[in-house]
């Protein structure tokens, strides 16, 4: 996974820039937390800015592009986390999870390090998904391979909160959902470059000139003309809090 993020990194502090509301439930979740660990913290999206943040992330290529002002990033992996137990007051791992290799024990790697609240930001493979499949549905079958479903986050760390994090239309973050009433941005190569999901797509080509003459013919707006005047959308990610013991 390092390997693939040294790869498809490269422009992800342009394109993956936190969206101020996301980050308001993300740092509320956090409580009242002064030290907290950012598992998989990639270029520093999300890091709050009043606390003790120390990251982790396995690529050399994202800590590259973590702004000089950033907290010093650690490069490692979730199932082997370098710290003592119990050293961080909340520990956050966002939109990582389905990277790891072993869920099991980065879960419980963070749990270990970690005093309070434990907070994911994830998507759920069984919730809504949106538009953008009709036209790549290997996205459908790439997601149901990775992501977790949330019942494991019980199963491993005990019983879960979880909350819905509907994605604004105007979304600063270019994750896979941000462009749902914005299709034309998936057209931009530089767009797709800081979404994983693309890169394990082989054939992209026929399904982006579709959607091109969808979008140019008005297609794809009467098809979702329902879309149009929605100012945020719930298209399956979630936000789960655990609590260590």
């Amino acid at each position: 996974m390092a390997a693939l993020y040294d790869t498809i990194g490269k422009d992800y502090h342009r394109q993956r820039k936190p969206d101020p509301r996301i980050a308001r439930i993300i740092h509320q979740a956090l409580g009242t937390a002064d030290c907290v660990l950012n598992v998989g913290a990639g270029a520093g999206s999300y890091e709050p800015r009043d606390r003790r943040v120390t990251a982790l992330e396995p690529s050399r290529e994202m800590i590259a592009q973590r702004h000089p002002d950033a907290p010093k990033a650690h490069q490692g992996v979730a199932e082997s986390l370098p710290f003592a137990d119990r050293a961080f007051d909340a520990s956050m791992a966002l939109l990582t999870v389905h990277h790891w290799s072993d869920l099991r024990a980065g879960l419980l790697e963070m749990r270990r390090v970690t005093r309070g609240p434990l907070v994911f930001l994830t998507f759920d493979p069984d919730g809504p998904y949106f538009w953008l499949t009709d036209y790549f549905p290997e996205l459908v079958e790439l997601d149901q391979a990775i992501m977790p479903k949330l019942k494991i986050f019980d199963d491993i760390l005990g019983q879960t909160a979880v909350q819905t994090i509907s994605v604004p239309h105007d979304c600063t973050d270019g994750f896979l959902g941000a462009y749902w009433r914005r299709p034309d941005a998936y057209l931009d190569p530089d767009v797709r470059s800081a979404i994983s999901s693309f890169s394990k797509i082989s054939n992209i080509s026929a399904p982006l000139t579709k959607l091109a003459a969808d979008i140019e013919s008005g297609r794809w707006q009467k098809n979702h003309r329902r879309l149009l005047d929605k100012p945020d959308l719930d298209i399956g990610y979630r936000l789960i809090v655990a609590e260590s013991h």
